[in-house]
């Protein structure tokens, strides 16, 4: 196959006609493309499929309809709307960005690359995105979709974890974006990533530059963009313990507010499922635990072997892990707060098993 050289202006023209035709143009974000409406979009599909990522939209949206309501809006409120959409610093950084938009620039969004990178949670490519779809000015992006459609147009060889080759595919992204339609442009970048130049079976007879995609004419479209370097990821182990009083209320505390699950409620944890009482400064009786069936939750960087360990207690202790705050969790009137997803699911298990 020859390669044909592409211009900027035969790339985005290629694209934006595409997109004009086969583009997705009814996702909810899009129906108001406002400042606020692209940048909760945009956080929530970092490292989440559209078809899901659409109900928590919805929901979102629905509670916290602009920035002054989710500056103003408790934590708890936030984290539990996003429960189950992982990675729950983004909900975090969310809150923080809200209260800086609010107190700094008086709820209106900056309209700058840098300034809104100053923003809690929003890098180069988030601030691309939210400048020219509810802008519509000119600003590069290079989310994982566009990374790859660029990496394999132009053969670019090594991961784009390394500064290098980044850089690399910054150049050409800011060459290719227009001045013109700056916002349909960035949509279509997305929509060609996710719809055609898919990572695995990407469609390429369909695609509008495939004429110019230097990875097909070599034949190695799947070498491109190059993988991260696989390391081994470490395993650690956890007993979860779900202690339920007299009343079938399950006991829960809050995590620091940084780190794994930062700021959602969880079941307490421990190491030696014999230190029970020491460590939560609760007279349980281990002998009459019920051990559920282990699970395993995977992080970015590492695996957690988790051990259900069911407890019912007697009495109604109150001198639970005191130097926490926490809560009795009551599954039928359940309380608005944010769960991490494995917590979620014991917690129903428990109570269908009631």
């Amino acid at each position: 196959m020859t390669v044909k050289a592409f211009s900027a202006e035969q790339f985005h023209g290629a694209i934006l006609n595409w997109f004009d035709h086969h583009g997705r143009h009814d996702l909810p974000w899009q129906q108001h493309k406002t400042s606020y409406h692209t940048w909760i979009s945009e956080i929530m599909l970092q490292q989440t499929q559209v078809t899901t990522v659409i109900p928590y939209f919805q929901r979102f949206i629905a509670k916290f309809p602009d920035v002054f309501t989710l500056a103003a809006a408790d934590i708890d409120d936030v984290l539990h709307l996003w429960t189950g959409l992982g990675y729950y610093a983004r909900a975090r950084n969310l809150h923080k960005a809200a209260n800086q938009v609010v107190d700094d620039y008086q709820g209106e969004f900056p309209d700058s690359v840098e300034a809104l990178e100053s923003l809690c949670g929003i890098g180069r490519s988030t601030a691309g995105a939210i400048l020219s779809i509810s802008q519509n000015k000119r600003a590069a992006i290079l989310d994982g979709n566009v990374k790859r459609v660029l990496a394999r147009f132009y053969a670019v060889e090594g991961w784009s974890g390394k500064s290098a080759i980044a850089k690399q595919l910054w150049e050409h992204a800011e060459y290719n974006t227009p001045n013109q339609r700056a916002g349909a442009y960035t949509q279509a970048m997305m929509d060609m990533g996710a719809t055609l130049c898919t990572r695995s079976k990407p469609k390429c007879e369909l695609c509008p530059i495939q004429q110019g995609c230097q990875a097909l004419a070599i034949n190695r479209v799947k070498d491109f963009p190059y993988s991260k370097p696989k390391k081994a990821i470490p395993v650690r182990s956890t007993y979860m313990l779900i202690i339920s009083n007299p009343q079938s209320r399950t006991l829960l505390y809050q995590r620091p507010p940084s780190g794994i699950w930062g700021g959602l409620w969880s079941l307490p944890q421990v190491e030696d499922i014999n230190e029970c009482q020491r460590e939560l400064g609760i007279d349980v009786d281990i002998d009459s635990a019920f051990y559920l069936e282990p699970i395993r939750h995977t992080f970015s960087h590492f695996h957690l072997d988790i051990t259900p360990v069911h407890i019912n207690l007697t009495n109604n202790s109150t001198q639970v892990m005191e130097a926490s705050k926490t809560l009795w969790y009551n599954p039928v009137q359940p309380d608005a707060v944010g769960l991490p997803a494995p917590v979620k699911k014991l917690l129903l298990q428990i109570h269908n098993s009631q």
